[in-house]
């Protein structure tokens, strides 16, 4: 029983970055959204052109939030409700005695949703990346550019995404299987 293989992708490899940005933003400008570039070091023209995970600032935002409430929670419980002691005749809501706990737990939440936040929008744990079936994927950290058009893109068709990566003359072009 053999599975059908599903494919990931195609794939361009660049020996420089021009025609990689002059791709992406092609691909871009033709529709796709599931586009990604893999270089060995930041290419700053391709941030603006492919698509960006800007929901983390909010899942951190959220996550302090929640530490804040948390706090505040706890310590008015415990003060008002479980063991009322009346200190120095201050109320016991006195919320400036409050302000320590709060701070630390809003950067605890913050700092662990920012950690497993990212770790969700990057799709890890992933041992296996499709991109590693690739052969000469191992230049993407030394030497060489790829650009992958994803088949998940509501867009793809092979021979399309085939011929606009074509059009930039790449050294070589492949499709690439997701198992």
């Amino acid at each position: 029983m053999s599975a059908a293989v599903q494919l990931y992708g195609v794939v361009a490899e660049f020996e420089d970055p021009t025609p990689l940005v002059d791709a992406a933003r092609a691909a871009r400008a033709q529709g796709y959204n599931k586009v990604e570039a893999y270089t060995p070091y930041p290419v700053e023209a391709l941030a603006d052109i492919l698509e960006s995970k800007k929901s983390l600032p909010l899942i951190v935002l959220i996550g302090g939030i929640l530490g804040f409430l948390t706090a505040w929670s706890m310590e008015y419980y415990i003060a008002v409700i479980d063991y009322p002691t009346n200190i120095g005749g201050r109320p016991l809501n006195s919320w400036p005695s409050f302000i320590v706990i709060m701070f630390e737990l809003t950067i605890l939440f913050a700092s662990i949703f920012a950690f497993f936040g990212m770790l969700a929008l990057c799709g890890l744990p992933m041992p296996h990346h499709p991109m590693f079936n690739l052969r000469r994927f191992d230049h993407a950290s030394a030497d060489h550019f790829f650009l992958c058009i994803e088949a998940r893109d509501p867009l793809f068709e092979t021979g399309a995404a085939t011929e606009l990566l074509n059009r930039f003359e790449p050294l070589q072009v492949w499709t690439v299987d997701d198992d």
